[in-house]
C-alpha cells in the first residue's frame, strides 16, 4: 500500500472520524459510527477510494 492521504487531508480525516464517534457516545445517531472509515484512512495514509480514482493529495517524492 503506497500512502495517498497527505498532509491537510490525513488531519481532516482524523479530526471528522473522531467527531463523528464521539458523537455517537453523546446520542448521536447511529450511522454517525461511519467516522471510522475517516479515522482509519488518515491513521493508515492510504483510502481506497483514492486508489480507484487515481487521486492523490501526498506530496510527490522524488
Amino acid at each position: 500500500m503506497k500512502s495517498n492521504v497527505g498532509g491537510i487531508d490525513k488531519i481532516a480525516r482524523i479530526v471528522v472520524g473522531i467527531a463523528l464517534i464521539v458523537w455517537t457516545f453523546f446520542g448521536g445517531p447511529v450511522w454517525a459510527w461511519i467516522g471510522v472509515l475517516p479515522l482509519a484512512t488518515g491513521l493508515l495514509g492510504w483510502c481506497p477510494a483514492y486508489t480507484l480514482l487515481g487521486i492523490k493529495t501526498c506530496p510527490v517524492k522524488k
